[in-house]
């Protein structure tokens, strides 16, 4: 590199200067030297090399002591090159005619430390001009210049916003550059989180570099602008839940305390940024306030505490008497339409439960639920445990068996406790143990037996409960006389298919004719074996259900 037309060699702070001596070596040499030229023009002779003897003699310069070395071809080194060094050295060549020198300029450069902000502020204010820090950069050669930066971009000086000043500094005894830049700035609000930096440009041996510094965030204050109330949870509310206000204002730093205005109270509530109520009631249903401590601020919200309230009439266990009318209505009060309905027994009924003449079949346990779809967990319930209760009735019906060797007993009972059966022989008295029961269903079932007698018999059914004793007899003929057998009613599985009193006149036409053709004959048997028949009763008997109607038969014959 040439500088003003002369050769120049630039060196690191601190490394070695290396300048060769530009002279071709003429005939006849004698010896070099090298001297360095002070600010005045006068020269200071450092370093001398025969030619013939081939010794080296560096001069007493106390600057360039132990730092100089001077090669065969008299190339020039400096040691721990220092900012002292940058001069005009000559290279001089000398023969017995002519002396022949050759200058070179030394440049020496030293890269300043990372900047680094120094004396920061705890915190900036809005409208407010400030002292945000001073980049400073040591040791550097030249000096260098400091730029300030804003989320990467330059800061430029704008009168009461952005004030830069700037200096520099040099150490006396090593010839170094400290520069120092001191940043006063105006916030906004949108500075929050901005990243300041700083860079500082420097000249080296290749050219013009930069180093930037570590960025900083400053935490920036501005006022409350605005407050804001928001409710937690931020689901729907019920009774019993609890609420949480919490009041906030998008200052910074931000309010610490507010005023809450609740509904119901006549002043308003000094509080934190938070306001809890516990369990609460619909009454709490209403309009919350909170505004700053100074009113200057407010914001509102609606609440609305949803409920839901059941009341079932009648409830709890109900015991009524079957035939009776039972009026049930389940009444629903709530903040919002309510889904209501019915279950009996598990099951969900399609209407809703109406008794104007109570059977068996309706008793069992009732539960109206209502819910609130839009409100979770929101949901009531009542049961009513209806009892339908009855004296026992008892129908009995008989019929010969396919096989014409036996006779099939029923006694139908219905009621409710359920009756407890017994089957005797009418006589003799005698407990007939053998009977078949069915299922008890709706308060109703049937008590079975299966007889062969050789001779008339009347069977009692007897049915008893809590409420009544209940006793129907029917007469039997023997298995050897056929008789009219009445259909077996199916009223087990509770359903009534045919007319009993339909079934009751034909039964009787049909009596009167049977009764007219063998009124003799029944009559002379009836008095001749009636007190042994209960001896010929089959000892597998299995209900007890036939005996009323023999004895009407027999009444009738008598007549």
């Amino acid at each position: 590199p040439l500088a003003l037309g002369l050769y120049t060699v630039n060196a690191v702070y601190g490394d070695t200067i290396t300048m060769p001596c530009r002279l071709e070596v003429p005939d006849g040499l004698m010896f070099g030297k090298w001297k360095y030229e002070m600010p005045n023009g006068s020269p200071v002779f450092i370093a001398f090399r025969s030619s013939t003897k081939k010794n080296v003699q560096y001069d007493d310069v106390p600057d360039y002591k132990d730092r100089l070395s001077l090669s065969e071809n008299y190339t020039l080194s400096i040691k721990n090159a220092r900012i002292s060094d940058e001069k005009r050295f000559v290279c001089m060549l000398v023969t017995e005619d002519d002396v022949s020198e050759e200058p070179t300029i030394v440049k020496v450069f030293k890269q300043p430390s990372q900047p680094e902000i120094l004396h920061q502020a705890d915190f900036l204010e809005t409208e407010k001009l400030q002292m945000l820090g001073e980049c400073v950069a040591r040791n550097s050669y030249p000096e260098g210049n400091v730029t300030w930066y804003k989320n990467g971009r330059v800061l430029q000086p704008v009168e009461e916003v952005v004030v830069i000043n700037f200096q520099k500094i040099v150490d006396k005894s090593t010839g170094l550059f400290t520069m120092t830049s001191s940043l006063q700035y105006m916030p906004t609000k949108e500075d929050a989180n901005a990243k300041f930096s700083c860079i500082v440009t420097y000249y080296g041996p290749s050219g013009q570099q930069t180093i930037q510094s570590e960025a900083v965030v400053f935490d920036v204050h501005y006022p409350t602008e605005k407050v804001t109330i928001q409710v937690l949870p931020q689901s729907t509310i019920k009774e019993g839940d609890n609420i949480t206000l919490k009041c906030s204002g998008n200052g910074n730093p931000p309010p610490q305390e507010f005023l809450f205005h609740v509904p119901g109270e006549t002043e308003d509530i000094r509080s934190s940024d938070t306001y809890i109520m516990t369990d609460v009631r619909r009454n709490a249903t209403g309009e919350y306030k909170c505004s700053l401590t100074d009113k200057s601020m407010m914001d509102s919200t609606t609440i609305t505490v949803h409920y839901l309230d059941l009341q079932l009439t009648p409830s709890g266990e109900v015991t009524k008497q079957i035939g009776e009318a039972l009026p049930v209505s389940c009444t629903i009060s709530s903040s919002r339409n309510a889904t209501v309905f019915w279950i009996k027994d598990n099951t969900r009924m399609q209407t809703s439960p109406s008794f104007s003449s109570l059977q068996y079949q309706d008793a069992g346990n009732y539960i109206c639920e209502t819910t609130l779809q839009e409100v979770e967990g929101l949901k009531k319930r009542k049961t009513l445990k209806l009892i339908v209760e009855g004296k026992p009735q008892i129908k009995m019906t008989k019929k010969t068996n396919t096989n014409k060797m036996s006779k099939t007993i029923i006694c139908h009972v219905e009621g409710f406790p359920k009756p407890a059966v017994q089957w005797t022989v009418t006589g003799s008295g005698s407990i007939i143990n053998k009977a078949k029961e069915t299922r008890y269903v709706n308060g109703k079932f049937s008590s079975k037996i299966v007889i062969a007698p050789e001779e008339n018999v009347t069977l009692t059914c007897i049915a008893e409960n809590q409420l009544e004793r209940t006793v129907t007899s029917l007469n039997v003929s023997a298995i050897s006389i056929p008789e009219y057998d009445e259909p077996e009613d199916r009223n087990d599985d509770n359903s009534e298919k045919v007319n009993d009193q339909a079934k009751l006149i034909v039964g009787i036409v049909v009596g009167l004719l049977l009764a007219a053709l063998v009124a003799g004959v029944v009559y002379w048997l009836y008095v001749k074996k009636s007190k042994t028949a209960s001896k010929h009763v089959d000892k597998d008997l299995g209900n007890i259900e036939e005996n009323k109607k023999l004895e009407e038969n027999n009444h009738k014959s008598e007549t």
